[in-house]
């Protein structure tokens, strides 16, 4: 299954038999501390207008754990993802459609999680809500509760560890930008650099300039020019497992399975006695 949408496609479906389950995941990186600018309300947007019938869901309260030694955004608890997919509308039976405000990094957390947990059928809009054209709502809907169970399969999930044996063993994507990767600049994070062993993949070269993605074939051909192809085995970390996700999500738009680092380099950085390359090179 294709794992994004069109906005015209999901417009004709949301009137067909089995219209999908709308989750509006609105979220951006919080740099408040370095700036001085308030943080992101995802909330508040959604009040001020979202595509009819979804629920609003919470990135960093219902999509992660609480920030520490695991990273930033660590895996939620998954008997507390799984109620609130359920508050949601979630089942396993009906399809499931995320979208966020265009960057494509929260709905991409979500679908990943849903994907990894054995949602069957979980999409991504692509370009986000900037490319929808119907009508948009600022009432919030009140679904039936679904009957979602996570169920996390044994594979699409790196630790530490299996990070560190992924970029020796097979290939291992650092989706930040090149700076970051480069360890010139860390607005964030403890330490700037990269896990030695991988290699820099910016999630931003996975999209056109309006935000969608880019062909599959453009796809496969970038990450085969990185290393990584359908008999490879690939890993992809970034900051703190979000905008990680959405290059696992570009992965699978180009045939290519990929695993996610969740703790990423806010997890790896925090433990001074992992070791940390700077430069362009992987090692």
């Amino acid at each position: 299954m294709n794992a994004i949408i069109s906005a015209s496609e999901l417009a004709s479906e949301l009137t067909g038999a089995n219209p999908p389950v709308l989750l509006d995941v609105r979220w951006q990186l919080s740099l408040a501390k370095a700036s001085g600018e308030p943080p992101f309300d995802g909330r508040a947007a959604y009040e001020a207008g979202h595509i009819p019938g979804a629920v609003y869901v919470d990135l960093d309260r219902e999509l992660a754990g609480a920030p520490g030694p695991r990273g930033r955004h660590p895996l939620p608890d998954l008997a507390e993802f799984g109620a609130a997919m359920r508050r949601a509308g979630v089942s396993s039976g009906t399809p499931v459609v995320v979208y966020d405000g265009g960057q494509g990094w929260g709905a991409a957390r979500a679908w990943w999680l849903l994907h990894w947990t054995g949602h069957p059928n979980v999409r991504v809009l692509d370009g986000g809500l900037p490319v929808w054209a119907g009508p948009l709502e600022t009432s919030a809907p009140d679904p039936a509760e679904g009957d979602f169970e996570p169920a996390p399969g044994p594979t699409g999930l790196l630790d530490a560890d299996g990070a560190a044996a992924l970029a020796r063993a097979g290939v291992l994507l650092d989706a930040r930008a090149g700076e970051r990767y480069r360890g010139e600049v860390e607005p964030i994070d403890p330490v700037g650099g990269h896990i030695p062993g991988a290699v820099c993949a910016p999630t931003t070269e996975n999209v056109t300039a309006d935000g969608r993605f880019r062909p599959a074939e453009d796809l496969a051909a970038r990450f085969k020019a990185l290393g990584a192809a359908e008999d490879t085995q690939v890993g992809v970390y970034c900051g703190s497992g979000v905008s990680g996700a959405h290059e696992v999500l570009a992965l699978a738009v180009a045939g290519i399975p990929a695993a996610l680092y969740v703790g990423s380099w806010s997890e790896w950085s925090s433990d001074p006695s992992r070791p940390v390359a700077v430069g362009p090179d992987p090692q």
